[in-house]
């Protein structure tokens, strides 16, 4: 691969990322310093640092950002969970986020499991 641009999870990603953006428009105005910002970050957080540890000079390092990708994909199922208790979406809108939030989470470990097996000493 010659970029991060041909990777799957990253295509996915972004699209999660313009997925909850949109989706946090319709929260409450009330909610424009705090969980707006939150949900934002994390999701812009996923696919940028899919895309930095690509940059990355090592294997170790790649997984690392991975890993924290996949970390911000957790902070937004918090968020997104609050955003239901609070009746911002209904079980529906949760659903469908959770369920994307889900597929970019196996394809992360997925990746992460295909780069650690290639640093282990004998293999090719």
């Amino acid at each position: 691969m010659k970029s991060f641009k041909e990777l799957e999870v990253w295509r996915k990603a972004v699209k999660l990322a313009a997925l909850l953006y949109k989706r946090t428009e319709k929260f409450p105005t009330s909610e424009n310093y705090v969980l707006i910002p939150q949900i934002r970050k994390a999701a812009v957080s996923v696919p940028a640092n899919i895309a930095e540890g690509w940059g990355r000079g090592s294997t170790k390092e790649y997984v690392q950002f991975l890993l924290i990708a996949r970390g911000s994909l957790m902070e937004l199922l918090s968020h997104f969970a609050i955003a239901h208790e609070l009746e911002y979406l209904n079980e529906a809108e949760l659903s469908t986020i959770e369920a994307g939030i889900d597929t970019v989470g196996r394809m992360l470990n997925g990746l992460i499991s295909s780069l650690r097996l290639k640093r282990r000493p004998g293999k090719p």
